[in-house]
Protein backbone atom coordinates (compact mmCIF):
# COMPACT_ATOMS: atom_id res chain seq x y z
CA UNK A 1 0.00 0.00 0.00
CA UNK A 2 3.15 2.51 0.46
CA UNK A 3 4.28 1.94 -2.93
CA UNK A 4 0.91 2.65 -4.84
CA UNK A 5 0.72 5.86 -2.19
CA UNK A 6 3.86 6.97 -3.28
CA UNK A 7 3.29 6.38 -6.95
CA UNK A 8 -0.15 8.34 -6.34
CA UNK A 9 1.56 11.30 -5.12
CA UNK A 10 4.71 11.63 -7.52
CA UNK A 11 1.90 11.22 -9.94
CA UNK A 12 0.03 14.05 -8.44
CA UNK A 13 3.49 16.38 -7.63
CA UNK A 14 4.60 16.10 -11.37
CA UNK A 15 1.24 16.51 -13.11
CA UNK A 16 0.81 19.64 -10.09
CA UNK A 17 4.00 21.06 -11.28
CA UNK A 18 3.88 20.70 -14.63
CA UNK A 19 0.68 22.72 -15.15
CA UNK A 20 1.58 25.70 -14.67
CA UNK A 21 4.06 25.74 -17.50
CA UNK A 22 1.75 24.09 -19.98
CA UNK A 23 -0.29 26.93 -18.92
CA UNK A 24 1.62 29.22 -20.25
CA UNK A 25 2.53 26.77 -23.51
CA UNK A 26 -1.42 26.89 -24.12
CA UNK A 27 -1.40 30.89 -24.00
CA UNK A 28 2.06 31.22 -26.29
CA UNK A 29 0.62 28.55 -28.80
CA UNK A 30 -2.71 30.34 -29.51
CA UNK A 31 -4.58 27.13 -28.03
CA UNK A 32 -7.30 29.34 -26.59
CA UNK A 33 -10.29 28.81 -28.56
CA UNK A 34 -12.97 31.23 -28.96
CA UNK A 35 -15.94 31.41 -26.52
CA UNK A 36 -18.84 29.00 -27.74
CA UNK A 37 -22.39 29.50 -27.38
CA UNK A 38 -22.41 26.04 -25.06
CA UNK A 39 -19.70 27.08 -23.07
CA UNK A 40 -20.36 28.54 -19.48
CA UNK A 41 -17.54 30.12 -19.22
CA UNK A 42 -16.80 34.11 -20.11
CA UNK A 43 -12.99 34.17 -20.38
CA UNK A 44 -10.91 32.65 -23.24
CA UNK A 45 -8.92 30.00 -21.16
CA UNK A 46 -5.97 27.97 -22.32
CA UNK A 47 -6.53 24.06 -23.08
CA UNK A 48 -3.76 21.76 -23.51
CA UNK A 49 -3.94 20.58 -19.55
CA UNK A 50 -3.80 16.77 -20.81
CA UNK A 51 -0.13 17.32 -21.50
CA UNK A 52 1.00 17.81 -17.65
CA UNK A 53 -1.44 14.77 -17.07
CA UNK A 54 0.35 12.47 -19.57
CA UNK A 55 3.53 13.35 -18.09
CA UNK A 56 2.42 12.71 -14.71
CA UNK A 57 1.11 9.11 -15.98
CA UNK A 58 4.98 8.56 -17.55
CA UNK A 59 6.65 9.69 -14.48
CA UNK A 60 4.00 7.66 -12.07
CA UNK A 61 4.95 4.91 -14.49
CA UNK A 62 8.35 4.99 -14.16
CA UNK A 63 8.55 5.33 -10.12
CA UNK A 64 6.56 2.33 -9.89
CA UNK A 65 9.15 0.15 -12.28
CA UNK A 66 11.92 1.03 -9.72
CA UNK A 67 9.73 0.57 -6.79
CA UNK A 68 10.71 -3.13 -4.91
CA UNK A 69 7.51 -4.79 -4.61
CA UNK A 70 5.68 -2.94 -7.61
CA UNK A 71 8.52 -3.82 -9.81
CA UNK A 72 6.90 -7.43 -10.53
CA UNK A 73 4.20 -5.87 -12.51
CA UNK A 74 6.40 -4.71 -15.07
CA UNK A 75 8.16 -8.26 -15.43
CA UNK A 76 5.17 -10.54 -15.54
CA UNK A 77 2.73 -8.66 -17.13
CA UNK A 78 2.99 -6.05 -20.42
CA UNK A 79 -0.01 -3.87 -19.51
CA UNK A 80 1.66 -1.13 -18.30
CA UNK A 81 3.69 -1.15 -21.79
CA UNK A 82 0.23 -1.61 -23.16
CA UNK A 83 -1.49 1.57 -21.70
CA UNK A 84 1.31 3.76 -22.11
CA UNK A 85 0.95 2.88 -25.91
CA UNK A 86 -2.59 3.80 -26.18
CA UNK A 87 -2.50 6.48 -23.98
CA UNK A 88 0.37 8.38 -25.85
CA UNK A 89 -1.60 7.74 -29.26
CA UNK A 90 -4.56 9.08 -27.77
CA UNK A 91 -3.08 11.68 -25.95
CA UNK A 92 -1.57 13.07 -29.08
CA UNK A 93 -4.72 12.80 -30.97
CA UNK A 94 -6.22 14.79 -28.21
CA UNK A 95 -3.63 17.69 -28.56
CA UNK A 96 -4.10 18.23 -32.10
CA UNK A 97 -7.66 18.80 -31.67
CA UNK A 98 -6.65 21.05 -28.77
CA UNK A 99 -5.16 23.08 -31.28
CA UNK A 100 -6.39 22.43 -34.76
CA UNK A 101 -10.34 21.55 -34.20
CA UNK A 102 -10.06 17.71 -35.70
CA UNK A 103 -12.94 15.93 -36.90
CA UNK A 104 -14.96 14.33 -34.39
CA UNK A 105 -15.29 10.60 -36.75
CA UNK A 106 -11.24 11.24 -37.14
CA UNK A 107 -10.95 11.14 -32.62
CA UNK A 108 -13.43 8.46 -33.05
CA UNK A 109 -11.11 6.39 -35.38
CA UNK A 110 -7.85 7.18 -33.43
CA UNK A 111 -9.84 6.25 -30.21
CA UNK A 112 -10.66 2.82 -31.87
CA UNK A 113 -6.91 2.60 -33.12
CA UNK A 114 -5.64 3.46 -29.69
CA UNK A 115 -7.77 0.55 -27.87
CA UNK A 116 -6.41 -2.11 -30.54
CA UNK A 117 -2.97 -0.95 -29.95
CA UNK A 118 -3.40 -2.14 -26.14
CA UNK A 119 -5.86 -5.28 -27.41
CA UNK A 120 -2.30 -6.11 -29.88
CA UNK A 121 -0.10 -5.74 -26.75
CA UNK A 122 -2.51 -7.83 -24.50
CA UNK A 123 -4.75 -5.74 -22.54
CA UNK A 124 -7.98 -7.33 -23.27
CA UNK A 125 -10.80 -9.22 -22.32
CA UNK A 126 -9.91 -13.09 -22.38
CA UNK A 127 -13.11 -14.09 -20.14
CA UNK A 128 -16.54 -12.95 -18.56
CA UNK A 129 -17.93 -13.95 -15.57
CA UNK A 130 -21.88 -14.39 -16.65
CA UNK A 131 -24.41 -14.88 -13.71
CA UNK A 132 -25.91 -18.01 -13.89
CA UNK A 133 -23.54 -19.81 -16.42
CA UNK A 134 -20.56 -19.30 -15.09
CA UNK A 135 -16.82 -17.82 -16.84
CA UNK A 136 -17.47 -17.67 -20.80
CA UNK A 137 -13.93 -17.78 -22.61
CA UNK A 138 -13.86 -15.43 -25.14
CA UNK A 139 -12.78 -15.87 -28.87
CA UNK A 140 -9.66 -13.03 -30.26
CA UNK A 141 -12.15 -11.71 -32.12
CA UNK A 142 -15.19 -11.63 -29.45
CA UNK A 143 -12.70 -9.88 -26.57
CA UNK A 144 -11.25 -7.76 -29.20
CA UNK A 145 -14.48 -6.06 -29.94
CA UNK A 146 -15.78 -5.74 -26.82
CA UNK A 147 -12.81 -4.17 -25.53
CA UNK A 148 -12.54 -1.73 -28.32
CA UNK A 149 -16.37 -0.91 -27.69
CA UNK A 150 -15.81 -0.25 -23.78
CA UNK A 151 -12.57 2.08 -23.86
CA UNK A 152 -14.22 3.89 -26.89
CA UNK A 153 -17.36 3.96 -24.45
CA UNK A 154 -15.73 5.38 -21.44
CA UNK A 155 -13.38 7.67 -23.33
CA UNK A 156 -16.47 9.60 -24.96
CA UNK A 157 -18.44 9.56 -21.56
CA UNK A 158 -15.78 11.37 -20.15
CA UNK A 159 -15.06 13.75 -22.59
CA UNK A 160 -19.08 14.28 -22.60
CA UNK A 161 -19.51 15.24 -18.97
CA UNK A 162 -16.09 17.54 -19.60
CA UNK A 163 -18.31 20.84 -19.66
CA UNK A 164 -17.51 22.50 -15.91
CA UNK A 165 -14.56 23.59 -14.22
CA UNK A 166 -13.26 20.48 -12.52
CA UNK A 167 -16.17 18.23 -13.11
CA UNK A 168 -14.59 15.53 -14.89
CA UNK A 169 -11.48 14.92 -13.42
CA UNK A 170 -13.16 15.04 -9.96
CA UNK A 171 -15.80 12.47 -11.07
CA UNK A 172 -12.98 10.71 -12.66
CA UNK A 173 -10.98 10.83 -9.75
CA UNK A 174 -13.87 9.73 -7.43
CA UNK A 175 -14.29 6.74 -9.58
CA UNK A 176 -10.80 5.85 -9.39
CA UNK A 177 -10.56 5.51 -5.72
CA UNK A 178 -13.67 3.32 -5.85
CA UNK A 179 -12.30 1.03 -8.16
CA UNK A 180 -8.66 1.31 -6.49
CA UNK A 181 -10.58 0.15 -2.95
CA UNK A 182 -11.97 -2.75 -5.61
CA UNK A 183 -8.82 -3.75 -7.48
CA UNK A 184 -6.78 -3.81 -4.18
CA UNK A 185 -8.96 -6.12 -1.95
CA UNK A 186 -8.72 -8.51 -5.00
CA UNK A 187 -5.30 -8.85 -5.43
CA UNK A 188 -4.31 -8.19 -1.60
CA UNK A 189 -7.81 -10.68 -0.07
CA UNK A 190 -7.97 -13.13 -2.73
CA UNK A 191 -3.80 -13.28 -3.34
CA UNK A 192 -4.65 -12.69 -6.64
CA UNK A 193 -1.15 -10.97 -8.68
CA UNK A 194 -3.84 -10.40 -11.85
CA UNK A 195 -5.46 -7.68 -10.27
CA UNK A 196 -2.19 -5.72 -9.29
CA UNK A 197 -2.17 -3.77 -12.87
CA UNK A 198 -5.71 -2.47 -12.46
CA UNK A 199 -4.26 -1.54 -8.90
CA UNK A 200 -1.56 0.74 -10.32
CA UNK A 201 -3.53 1.89 -13.14
CA UNK A 202 -6.11 3.42 -10.04
CA UNK A 203 -4.07 4.68 -8.38
CA UNK A 204 -1.10 6.20 -11.10
CA UNK A 205 -5.61 7.73 -12.56
CA UNK A 206 -6.44 9.56 -8.75
CA UNK A 207 -2.56 11.07 -8.95
CA UNK A 208 -3.32 12.41 -12.87
CA UNK A 209 -6.30 14.05 -11.42
CA UNK A 210 -5.13 15.03 -7.69
CA UNK A 211 -2.74 17.12 -9.53
CA UNK A 212 -4.67 18.63 -12.27
CA UNK A 213 -7.48 19.75 -9.82
CA UNK A 214 -6.10 22.67 -7.83
CA UNK A 215 -5.61 24.43 -11.39
CA UNK A 216 -9.23 23.58 -12.91
CA UNK A 217 -11.69 24.32 -9.90
CA UNK A 218 -13.99 27.35 -10.78
CA UNK A 219 -12.55 29.39 -11.69
CA UNK A 220 -10.22 27.09 -14.04
CA UNK A 221 -7.09 28.82 -15.07
CA UNK A 222 -6.71 26.18 -18.04
CA UNK A 223 -8.69 23.52 -19.10
CA UNK A 224 -7.78 19.80 -19.43
CA UNK A 225 -9.38 19.76 -22.97
CA UNK A 226 -9.51 16.92 -25.12
CA UNK A 227 -5.93 15.82 -24.55
CA UNK A 228 -6.76 15.29 -20.84
CA UNK A 229 -10.29 14.01 -20.49
CA UNK A 230 -9.68 11.11 -23.77
CA UNK A 231 -6.65 10.12 -21.67
CA UNK A 232 -7.98 9.82 -18.36
CA UNK A 233 -10.89 8.43 -20.16
CA UNK A 234 -8.95 5.63 -21.49
CA UNK A 235 -6.64 5.23 -18.18
CA UNK A 236 -10.30 4.24 -16.47
CA UNK A 237 -11.15 1.58 -19.09
CA UNK A 238 -7.98 0.32 -19.08
CA UNK A 239 -8.38 -0.42 -15.18
CA UNK A 240 -11.44 -2.05 -15.87
CA UNK A 241 -10.71 -4.07 -18.96
CA UNK A 242 -7.14 -5.63 -16.86
CA UNK A 243 -9.42 -7.12 -13.87
CA UNK A 244 -12.67 -7.74 -15.99
CA UNK A 245 -11.08 -9.80 -18.34
CA UNK A 246 -7.94 -10.65 -16.82
CA UNK A 247 -8.78 -11.97 -13.43
CA UNK A 248 -9.77 -15.66 -13.25
CA UNK A 249 -12.91 -16.18 -11.21
CA UNK A 250 -12.07 -19.77 -10.78
CA UNK A 251 -8.78 -18.84 -8.78
CA UNK A 252 -10.84 -16.76 -6.22
CA UNK A 253 -12.36 -20.62 -5.02
CA UNK A 254 -15.72 -19.05 -4.45
CA UNK A 255 -17.87 -22.34 -5.27
CA UNK A 256 -18.37 -24.09 -1.84
CA UNK A 257 -21.21 -24.05 0.60
CA UNK A 258 -25.06 -23.84 -0.03
CA UNK A 259 -26.23 -22.44 -2.90
CA UNK A 260 -27.53 -19.28 -1.05
CA UNK A 261 -24.12 -18.92 0.69
CA UNK A 262 -22.14 -19.22 -3.44
CA UNK A 263 -24.69 -16.42 -4.60
CA UNK A 264 -23.62 -13.89 -2.09
CA UNK A 265 -19.42 -15.19 -2.67
CA UNK A 266 -19.69 -14.91 -6.28
CA UNK A 267 -20.83 -11.23 -5.66
CA UNK A 268 -17.19 -10.19 -6.19
CA UNK A 269 -17.00 -11.97 -9.38
CA UNK A 270 -20.14 -10.29 -10.96
CA UNK A 271 -18.94 -7.09 -9.86
CA UNK A 272 -16.51 -6.20 -12.60
CA UNK A 273 -19.27 -6.40 -15.13
CA UNK A 274 -20.90 -3.64 -13.01
CA UNK A 275 -17.82 -1.76 -11.74
CA UNK A 276 -17.10 0.06 -15.13
CA UNK A 277 -20.97 0.59 -15.79
CA UNK A 278 -20.89 2.55 -12.34
CA UNK A 279 -17.77 4.61 -11.95
CA UNK A 280 -19.04 6.12 -15.62
CA UNK A 281 -22.86 5.70 -14.64
CA UNK A 282 -23.23 9.67 -14.52
CA UNK A 283 -21.02 10.31 -17.73
CA UNK A 284 -22.38 7.39 -19.69
CA UNK A 285 -26.05 8.45 -18.94
CA UNK A 286 -25.15 12.15 -20.26
CA UNK A 287 -23.58 10.06 -23.22
CA UNK A 288 -26.90 8.24 -24.10
CA UNK A 289 -29.44 11.32 -23.21
CA UNK A 290 -27.32 13.46 -25.53
CA UNK A 291 -27.42 11.09 -28.80
CA UNK A 292 -31.28 10.31 -27.85
CA UNK A 293 -31.39 13.61 -28.10
CA UNK A 294 -29.88 14.81 -31.06
CA UNK A 295 -30.76 12.19 -33.21
CA UNK A 296 -34.33 12.98 -32.47
CA UNK A 297 -33.52 16.64 -33.39
CA UNK A 298 -32.18 15.23 -37.17
CA UNK A 299 -28.75 16.56 -35.79
CA UNK A 300 -25.40 14.40 -35.62
CA UNK A 301 -24.65 12.40 -32.17
CA UNK A 302 -21.28 14.80 -32.64
CA UNK A 303 -22.77 17.71 -32.75
CA UNK A 304 -22.41 20.23 -29.44
CA UNK A 305 -25.09 21.54 -27.54
CA UNK A 306 -26.44 22.70 -24.21
CA UNK A 307 -28.04 19.47 -23.33
CA UNK A 308 -25.66 17.63 -20.59
CA UNK A 309 -27.01 17.23 -17.20
CA UNK A 310 -24.38 20.12 -15.94
CA UNK A 311 -26.05 22.36 -18.43
CA UNK A 312 -29.41 21.35 -16.68
CA UNK A 313 -28.56 21.74 -13.47
CA UNK A 314 -27.45 25.65 -14.08
CA UNK A 315 -30.91 25.98 -15.75
CA UNK A 316 -32.32 24.74 -13.08
CA UNK A 317 -30.78 27.51 -10.44
CA UNK A 318 -27.38 25.87 -9.22
CA UNK A 319 -24.81 27.93 -9.18
CA UNK A 320 -20.99 26.66 -10.43
CA UNK A 321 -19.78 25.55 -7.90
CA UNK A 322 -23.10 23.60 -6.53
CA UNK A 323 -23.63 21.88 -9.73
CA UNK A 324 -20.09 20.08 -9.85
CA UNK A 325 -20.57 19.64 -6.29
CA UNK A 326 -23.87 17.65 -6.99
CA UNK A 327 -21.91 15.43 -9.66
CA UNK A 328 -19.52 14.54 -7.42
CA UNK A 329 -22.07 13.37 -4.80
CA UNK A 330 -23.88 10.98 -7.40
CA UNK A 331 -20.78 9.84 -8.52
CA UNK A 332 -19.38 9.22 -5.40
CA UNK A 333 -22.82 7.41 -3.98
CA UNK A 334 -22.97 4.90 -7.24
CA UNK A 335 -19.85 3.41 -6.98
CA UNK A 336 -19.26 3.65 -3.44
CA UNK A 337 -22.73 1.83 -3.26
CA UNK A 338 -21.36 -1.03 -5.69
CA UNK A 339 -17.90 -0.91 -3.97
CA UNK A 340 -19.46 -1.75 -0.43
CA UNK A 341 -22.06 -4.23 -2.31
CA UNK A 342 -19.06 -6.07 -3.15
CA UNK A 343 -18.05 -6.40 0.32
CA UNK A 344 -21.07 -7.21 1.88
CA UNK A 345 -24.18 -8.29 -0.19
CA UNK A 346 -26.60 -9.48 2.27
CA UNK A 347 -26.06 -6.28 4.53
CA UNK A 348 -29.65 -4.33 4.52
CA UNK A 349 -28.03 -1.45 6.23
CA UNK A 350 -26.20 -0.76 2.70
CA UNK A 351 -29.27 -0.50 1.13
CA UNK A 352 -31.26 1.70 3.49
CA UNK A 353 -28.29 3.73 3.37
CA UNK A 354 -28.27 3.89 -0.09
CA UNK A 355 -31.81 4.82 -0.28
CA UNK A 356 -31.12 7.63 1.71
CA UNK A 357 -28.30 9.32 0.31
CA UNK A 358 -30.25 9.03 -2.81
CA UNK A 359 -33.00 10.79 -1.43
CA UNK A 360 -30.67 13.72 0.38
CA UNK A 361 -29.17 13.81 -3.05
CA UNK A 362 -32.57 14.48 -4.94
CA UNK A 363 -33.60 17.28 -2.10
CA UNK A 364 -30.77 18.71 -2.80
CA UNK A 365 -31.28 18.97 -6.52
CA UNK A 366 -34.55 20.42 -6.89
CA UNK A 367 -33.34 22.72 -3.34
CA UNK A 368 -33.43 25.54 -6.02
CA UNK A 369 -37.05 24.92 -6.68
CA UNK A 370 -37.99 25.89 -3.75
CA UNK A 371 -38.48 29.27 -2.46
CA UNK A 372 -39.10 29.55 1.20
CA UNK A 373 -41.32 32.14 2.81
CA UNK A 374 -39.40 34.11 5.00
CA UNK A 375 -40.82 36.32 7.83
CA UNK A 376 -40.42 40.23 6.86
CA UNK A 377 -37.87 40.78 10.11
CA UNK A 378 -35.68 38.10 8.26
CA UNK A 379 -35.82 39.14 5.08
CA UNK A 380 -32.52 41.46 5.00
CA UNK A 381 -30.50 38.47 6.35
CA UNK A 382 -31.30 35.72 3.68
CA UNK A 383 -30.06 35.65 0.20
CA UNK A 384 -32.46 38.31 -2.34
CA UNK A 385 -34.09 34.97 -3.61
CA UNK A 386 -35.17 34.36 -0.44
CA UNK A 387 -36.72 37.81 -0.13
CA UNK A 388 -40.66 39.23 -0.88
CA UNK A 389 -41.03 40.54 -3.47
CA UNK A 390 -40.91 44.30 -2.20
CA UNK A 391 -37.99 43.67 -0.38
CA UNK A 392 -36.00 42.26 -3.52
CA UNK A 393 -37.94 45.38 -5.77
CA UNK A 394 -35.91 47.32 -3.27
CA UNK A 395 -32.83 45.78 -3.28
CA UNK A 396 -32.88 45.53 -6.77
CA UNK A 397 -33.37 49.24 -7.34
CA UNK A 398 -30.45 49.98 -5.02
CA UNK A 399 -27.88 47.91 -7.58
CA UNK A 400 -29.75 48.64 -10.58
CA UNK A 401 -27.91 51.71 -11.30
CA UNK A 402 -24.33 50.19 -10.72
CA UNK A 403 -25.03 47.67 -12.91
CA UNK A 404 -26.50 50.34 -15.71
CA UNK A 405 -23.16 51.83 -14.97
CA UNK A 406 -21.08 49.13 -15.29
CA UNK A 407 -23.01 48.11 -18.50
CA UNK A 408 -22.31 51.02 -20.25
CA UNK A 409 -18.60 51.11 -19.21
CA UNK A 410 -16.43 49.62 -22.19
CA UNK A 411 -14.04 45.87 -21.82
CA UNK A 412 -11.49 45.94 -23.94
CA UNK A 413 -9.94 42.67 -24.45
CA UNK A 414 -6.43 43.47 -22.68
CA UNK A 415 -8.85 44.40 -19.93
CA UNK A 416 -10.82 40.91 -19.37
CA UNK A 417 -7.55 39.02 -20.20
CA UNK A 418 -6.96 35.69 -19.47
CA UNK A 419 -8.66 33.96 -17.31
CA UNK A 420 -6.35 34.56 -14.27
CA UNK A 421 -3.62 35.94 -16.38
CA UNK A 422 -1.51 38.72 -16.32
CA UNK A 423 -0.67 38.82 -19.77
CA UNK A 424 -2.84 38.02 -22.79
CA UNK A 425 -0.97 36.18 -25.86
CA UNK A 426 -1.07 38.03 -29.17
CA UNK A 427 -2.73 35.26 -30.69
CA UNK A 428 -5.42 34.90 -27.88
CA UNK A 429 -9.13 36.03 -28.78
CA UNK A 430 -11.67 37.44 -25.97
CA UNK A 431 -15.04 37.02 -28.20
CA UNK A 432 -17.62 36.31 -25.85
CA UNK A 433 -20.98 35.35 -26.97
CA UNK A 434 -22.64 34.05 -23.82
Amino acid sequence: MREYLLTLCITAAVTYLLTGPVRKFAIVAGAMPEIRARDVHREPTPRLGGIAMFFGLCAGLLVADHLTNLNWVFDKSNEPRALLSGAALIWLIGVLDDKFEIDALIKLGGQMIAAGVMVMQGLTILWLPVPGVGTVALTQWQGTLLTVALVVITINAVNFVDGLDGLAAGMVCIAAAAFFMYAYRIWYSYGIEAAAPATLFAAVLMGMCLGFLPHNMHPARIFMGDSGSMLIGLVLAAGAISVTGQVDPDVMKLFSGSERNTVHQMVPVYIPLLMPLTIIAVPAADLVLAIVRRTWRGQSPFAADRGHLHHRLLEIGHSHSRAVLIMYFWSALIAFAALAYSVNSASMWIVLGVVFLSAVGLVLLLLPRFTPRVPAWAQHVVPPRYRGRRAAGAAFAETAPCEEAEERTPVTAAARGVNGATAISARSRSLDRS
